[in-house]
């Protein structure tokens, strides 16, 4: 007799055989610089907690005065009657955050990404340039769609080139989409230069900045306006997962382009609106970032440090250009044995593994955040040093 559900013991088996099933440990704290663990507490190096606000009072103290006025829920979908004060207050916010015409707050940034690719690029003979290093949630957004995806080389402006100049012509809309920054290996996408191209060629400009907002531009503004693009990106795409603190997406863009995804994106269709403690809490990090830029300055002054001093040891830091620093290992079961021993020695920093990063190019992604101190991160470059002169990866 057949089983059905048998796969999944295997699949599940094969991952274990092959270095790539996942130790997901449980957070019996709040995020911060240190978090606990199984009744222990550990330098976190995991979290996209970048300027170390998701345990903020500020942000706190805005959920309960928000929470006390409005209650929890939105109970429906944006369209429907899940469009509160406080939604359209955010998005005004970060419209002038992000120095846009209009933003639309969605439930998170994975679900901005699948509002904005399909939706504008929904035909079969329509065109989606992807950056081959773009994160799953632009992968799944362009699966969604019946547009024909043309990779490029990462970064690779000849072969970006090449590939707008074969489909020159072709009918249909064509949009490129990028990462502003690469989330695995830290370095930055080269916008100027895309945003010149694809003006050339007629071609949409969709930037995910995910990892830029709160870390590049102004305050955190991000990477439009950290290259000065304001005005000829037309859509960014953004989370409010990681450097805010909190949980929700972003579209942000002109008037016309927010109208749009409003009336035709499916997740502000048929999925309800993001929470009043999120919306809250979001509000609260915006009025942060804009009042100084002071934790911005401390997580690239940190970043800075734990690459330096990691890199100065012998760790291969890659090419990261951003607080994110991976330090690569090679294989998956190596990296799994290095986490694990970092984790005995009190740093929790995860292993990344295929399908993640590429086979052959395992590593420590290390997320630093302006939450820790200067002992902290010398405690960290000190335990892996530790680690990594045991496994033979420093000498």
């Amino acid at each position: 007799m057949a089983v059905p559900m048998k796969f999944l013991t295997e699949d599940l088996e094969a991952m274990k055989s092959a270095g790539l099933y996942g130790t997901i440990r449980t957070i019996e704290s709040p995020q911060g610089a240190w978090v606990k663990i199984s009744g222990k507490d550990y330098i976190n190096l995991c979290s996209n907690n970048y300027l170390g606000l998701c345990n903020d009072p500020r942000l706190v103290t805005k959920v309960k005065e928000y929470v006390d006025r409005y209650g929890v829920g939105p109970g429906a979908v944006r369209t429907i009657a899940g469009t509160m004060t406080p939604h359209i207050e955010l998005e005004r916010r970060l419209a002038e955050f992000k120095g846009a015409e209009a933003a639309i707050v969605l439930q998170s940034g994975f679900c901005a990404n699948l509002a904005v690719i399909p939706t504008l690029v929904p035909a079969a003979e329509d065109i989606i340039y992807s950056d081959s290093l773009n994160h799953a949630s632009i992968i799944d957004a362009c699966r969604l769609t019946k547009a024909k995806v043309v990779r490029y080389e990462h970064s690779d402006l000849d072969d970006l080139t090449a590939k707008l100049e074969e489909y020159k012509g072709a009918p249909g809309k064509h949009l490129l989409v990028t990462d502003g920054v690469f989330s695995m290996d830290g370095d930055i996408a080269k916008l100027p230069e895309i945003v010149e191209i694809c003006e050339k060629y007629g071609v949409i400009v969709v930037v995910d900045d995910a990892h830029g907002e709160g870390v590049l531009g102004r305050g955190g503004r991000g990477i439009v306006d950290h290259f000065g693009l304001h005005g000829k990106v037309d859509v960014e795409v953004g989370t409010m997962s990681k450097a805010f603190g909190v949980m929700g997406g972003v579209v942000a863009g002109s008037t016309t382009l927010i109208d749009y995804i409003r009336q035709k994106a499916r997740p502000n269709l048929f999925s309800s609106a993001l929470t009043v403690p999120d919306i809250a809490a979001n509000l609260a990090s915006v009025e942060i970032l804009e009042e100084s830029e002071d934790l911005v300055n401390r997580l690239r002054e940190n970043g800075d440090f734990l690459k330096k001093e990691l890199s100065a040891i012998g760790f291969n830091t890659g090419n990261s250009e951003t607080p994110i620093t991976p330090v690569i290992i090679g294989e998956a079961q190596d990296a799994k044995t290095f986490s694990a021993k970092l984790f005995e020695n009190g740093v929790f920093a995860t292993a990344i593994v295929f399908p993640t990063v590429p086979k052959g190019t395992a590593r420590i992604r290390c997320m630093v955040s302006a939450a820790h101190s200067r002992d902290d991160l010398n405690l960290a470059v000190e335990k892996f040093a530790k680690v990594g002169r045991e496994m033979g990866v420093i000498s």
